[in-house]
Formats: structure tokens, C-alpha cells, sequence
């Protein structure tokens, strides 16, 4: 028995792979609309406005101060690779 993908199509060894996480990304239940939504309690408007102001480049003086030992913000976040979790 071969296991078959939602929507009927069958997976078998001749399906791509990078065809198959694609069809999975693209079919997943994790984007839903409630986790854009425009109406948004304070406790999450809050979590969202800590978290863009922690996502900046670390300031100049402390490159000075440190002795250039700590040269960037290792806990930087990018919009689309990284997610917060909500």
C-alpha cells in the first residue's frame, strides 16, 4: 500500500521530495487568518511592540566598550525566516 498525500495524489519513490514538503508547506494548518488579525488584544500588541524593539542592531558604543568582542545582536529576527510563536 502506498501512502497517498491529501487530495488523492499517491507518494510513492518517483515523487520529489522538495515537491512533496512544498505541497506540505503549502497545506498546512499553521497560517490561519486569526494569526494576522487586525484586531488584536493589548497583551499581544504588547508582546509584538517588546519584541520589534528588542530586533535591533546592537548601539556603536557598545562595540567600543566591549572591545569589539560582542559585534552583533545574535538574537536578531528576520520577518519571514524566523517566527515568534504566536
Amino acid at each position: 500500500m502506498t501512502p497517498t498525500l491529501p487530495g488523492g495524489r499517491l507518494l510513492d519513490k518517483t515523487t520529489d521530495v522538495t515537491s512533496f514538503f512544498l505541497f506540505v508547506r503549502r497545506h498546512s494548518r499553521e497560517r490561519t487568518v486569526d494569526n494576522m488579525s487586525s484586531h488584536k488584544t493589548f497583551k499581544i500588541k504588547r508582546f509584538l511592540a517588546k519584541k520589534q524593539k528588542q530586533n535591533r542592531p546592537i548601539p556603536q558604543w557598545i562595540r567600543m566598550k566591549t572591545g569589539n568582542k560582542i559585534r552583533y545582536n545574535s538574537k536578531r529576527r528576520h520577518w519571514r525566516r524566523t517566527k515568534l510563536g504566536l
